[in-house]
């Protein structure tokens, strides 16, 4: 637990000439009358990162620990600033589109990069951006690159050197797009399922998830010690989210964590060690609290214990405006992050306001000099380490850069089949499984011609699924298309069906369904019951005539599918795997024997709280069947009390709808209210969170409908309005329009309020709420919910 990540570095020989200086590094550009500070070390080389922060100003050194994100800066703003870093969040592609393709991302890194390295006139040091990025599994956020499975899917193969191939892999691509440094892997070890990034983990296995977090650490970065690390073809890895961010109460996203500090040590920071050991680059703090304190600013934690006790010297980062939810601070001014040991603020886009308040702080002395000179340092540290002051050129003009045959290359395609076959998981077969050659097949499900539901979250937008199609992942094979090309080669039929064809007779029929893509809180859930039934009206429809089944599960977690594993005769959990789905139909055709094994533990009932046992659980850490003999299993319970309680009461929260409620502008659905249509425009938008609200905008004329469950409850809705209509605006539940448009206007400006709209003035509740705006006008939403208990109160604006 001592060894170091720069200091680990230093030792050894490859990098202990970066770090001891950089004298032979003319290419850093500098202005040329400008001598070193006294206070640098005499022997130190101009260039080198103690020579280079001697020269700096204060407003410039504050620039190097402040990240921006690309939706909200440009160019120009990065030649002004000389920012350190700059990210891409999950919904910001170069020049304001998600779906960018790979030759924009070069040619912004290009731009970013020319921007930081324009000669200065005041004699300040002229120090390259980095670009960082979340490529949790793979460089998914452009379309076209290689999307492997999901973490949870890579735990149930238990393969490390799988793995490494995949970061390997991964920073290939990312390197090709001109980007630097990645914010993966996640090494959570999550304990509660309902977590909505539960999938983001290897396992609820403390060991698994240190073993696997390391060897992908060593495939995105290289192996200390060894030639060409953080070299050619290698990007900064970074270990998230330290510490805890898997083990918050009820698993509630950026939650509380409490307990014995030791113990939640023992569980939730026991990967650390292995990954500062394997000379990780970056540390994100994570968003939760230990015991009521936000590790944004825990100093005992997050100085004390990882830099004292786990000896890690590298840079840490914050994650989304997470030094804003520490007591006291605003997302523009918060020295208590810095003073507790955060390197460099994620600060997507109150940038500028964030400088001003840093510069002024250290002016004043409320940050001392010397804290910033050591978070700067380490910044400038990583960039040696990455070659930026050794010779390194512009993006384009690196070893991959612009390579474009290596995006989604045959090569990565086929470590990605080979990762999905290894993961597939059977946990039932009654002997329908592997399929028989000659065999009449047919395929039912939404989701198994859908790529975008196997991919999941984090899949070239942040939540993943909604507007997006096939063609936003060229290249890729989704589950039917694998299927349909393994059938032809065994000689075999296969009929794609989504809706189930009531007129055939096929020997066999798969059923490809599971849960919708989501990422972060969105994927938050109150219990682990699986409630979508277009599955098991399928499995149950094919049963009754006599055809046997094979349920092919997507899922971000284990659920409790008791009835659809009643309804099967076989059935898979195929997890999110990517890109990739013909390593589905590797396994189902028996090309490949069944390997996966469960990393979590699987439900016996619907309840959801916490189980990291054998104890309780229907199937065990460790299980997976083979193909060896059969594998029946006994009828299993189906009583959910979760089901028959669900009251449909929230209709929208945390940045997403409730599990039976849809939103439609004029007939064009939008899922998880987002996207556009027929004169509506659904963004997110941050109010507690990362895009926990939407900005709803209305065309001339347009209208924007939600459904759900019937009821005479009250609907209650958080609002807020920056600019009043300007022309009528109604609302609509079934009875006449109500006109809101004084209500809206007097709420210009005034923050977040709440609207009650009951029958009062609807005139009848129901279960359809339609907002109408004649002209041109925009507001926000946080939450609606129904409200029995002002089922007859008063309406009100």
């Amino acid at each position: 637990m001592t060894s170091k990540i720069f200091g680990q570095l230093a030792a050894s020989a490859g990098l202990a000439a970066l770090l001891a200086g950089c004298a032979a590094h003319a290419e850093v550009q500098s202005a040329p009358a400008a001598a070193p500070a006294a206070s640098a070390p005499a022997a130190a080389a101009a260039n080198s990162p103690e020579a280079l922060l001697a020269r700096m100003s204060i407003e410039r050194k504050v620039a190097q620990i402040i990240q921006p994100d690309i939706g909200s800066i440009t160019p120009e703003d990065v030649r002004k600033y000389r920012f350190g870093t700059i990210l891409n969040g999950g919904n910001s592609g170069p020049y304001g589109n998600d779906k960018a393709p790979a030759t924009d991302w070069l040619k912004l890194a290009d731009a970013y990069w020319e921007a930081s390295t324009a000669p200065l006139a005041d004699g300040e040091p002229v120090i390259p951006a980095i670009w960082a990025t979340d490529a949790v599994h793979g460089h998914a956020n452009v379309p076209g690159a290689t999307v492997f499975p999901h973490n949870i899917a890579l735990g149930a193969t238990g393969d490390a050197d799988l793995i490494r191939r995949i970061g390997a892999a991964t920073a290939v691509e990312i390197e090709v797009t001109g980007l630097d440094w990645t914010f993966a892997p996640t090494i959570a070890v999550a304990r509660d399922d309902r977590w909505g990034r539960t999938y983001e983990s290897y396992s609820e296995n403390p060991e698994l998830v240190t073993r696997l977090g390391a060897a992908m650490i060593e495939g995105l970065q290289g192996r200390t010690g060894e030639p060409g690390f953080l070299g050619k073809g290698k990007v900064a890895a970074t270990a998230k989210h330290y510490f805890g961010d898997g083990g918050t109460s009820q698993g509630v996203d950026q939650g509380d964590v409490n307990g014995d500090l030791k113990a939640l040590m023992a569980i939730h920071a026991a990967p650390y060690p292995a990954a500062i050991n394997a000379g990780v680059a970056s540390v994100m703090a994570s968003f939760n609290s230990i015991n009521g304190s936000k590790m944004h600013g825990n100093k005992p934690l997050l100085t004390d214990e990882l830099r004292g006790n786990l000896g890690f010297a590298g840079v840490v980062v914050g994650d989304w405006n997470g030094h804003g939810q520490v007591k006291g601070c605003t997302n523009s001014d918060c020295p208590q992050a810095l003073m507790a040991g955060l390197d460099i603020y994620m600060v997507p886009e109150d940038w500028k306001a964030l400088h001003a308040s840093l510069v002024a702080q250290v002016k004043d002395g409320t940050i001392p000099m010397a804290r910033l000179d050591e978070a700067v340092l380490r910044v400038l540290k990583l960039k040696q380490a990455l070659g930026i002051f050794d010779g390194e050129v512009k993006p384009s003009q690196r070893a991959y850069g612009g390579k474009w045959e290596l995006m989604g290359s045959a090569e990565h395609r086929a470590i990605a089949r080979e990762a999905v076959a290894k993961s597939q998981v059977l946990l039932k077969n009654a002997g329908v499984l592997p399929l028989k050659p000659g065999a009449v097949i047919e395929v039912a499900g939404s989701a198994a011609d859908n790529v975008p539901q196997q991919a999941g979250g984090w899949s070239v937008t942040w939540q993943g699924g909604g507007d997006l199609t096939a063609a936003d992942f060229p290249g890729a094979t989704s589950i039917w298309g694998g299927i349909a090309a393994a059938a032809k080669a065994a000689g075999s039929t296969a009929v794609l069906a989504p809706k189930g064809d009531a007129a055939s007779k096929p020997d066999v029929a798969i059923v490809v369904f599971g849960e919708p893509p989501y990422a972060e809180f969105v994927g938050d859930r109150k219990d682990l019951a699986f409630r979508d039934e277009e599955g098991l009206s399928l499995l149950k429809a094919y049963r009754a005539r006599g055809i046997k089944t094979v349920a092919v599960f997507l899922s971000g977690r284990p659920l409790w599918v008791n009835r659809e594993l009643n309804a099967a005769d076989a059935f898979v959990a195929s997890w999110l795997p990517g890109s990739e789905g013909a390593g589905v139909a590797d396994v189902l055709f028996g090309g490949v024997q069944p390997s996966g094994k469960l990393s979590f533990s699987w439900p016996r009932t619907c309840e959801g709280a916490p189980l990291n046992s054998a104890d309780g659980a229907l199937f065990p850490t460790g299980f997976g069947l083979g193909y060896g003999a059969l594998a029946p299993l006994e009828k299993l319970d189906e009583t959910c009390a979760a089901l028959t309680h669900d009251t449909g009461a929230t209709w929208f929260a945390n940045g997403k709808l409730g599990a039976r409620v849809q939103a439609v502008a004029d007939n064009a659905l939008l899922p998880d209210l987002r996207g556009n249509g027929n004169g509506i425009v659904v963004t997110g938008v941050d109010r507690r969170a990362q895009e926990d609200a939407r900005r709803i905008a209305f065309g001339p004329g347009a209208k924007i409908s939600l459904t759900g469950p019937a009821s005479d409850a009250a609907w209650r809705i958080s609002y807020s309005v920056s600019s009043r209509p300007a022309g009528p605006v109604t609302v609509t539940a079934g009875g006449q329009p109500v006109d809101i448009t004084q209500g809206l206007s007097v709420a210009e400006g005034k923050g977040w309020r709440e609207m009650v709209l009951s029958k009062a003035c609807l005139g009848e509740a129901g279960g359809k709420l339609t907002f109408s705006s004649v002209a041109p006008f925009a507001f926000q939403i946080s939450e609606i919910t129904r409200s029995e208990a002002d089922a007859a109160a008063e309406c009100s604006f």
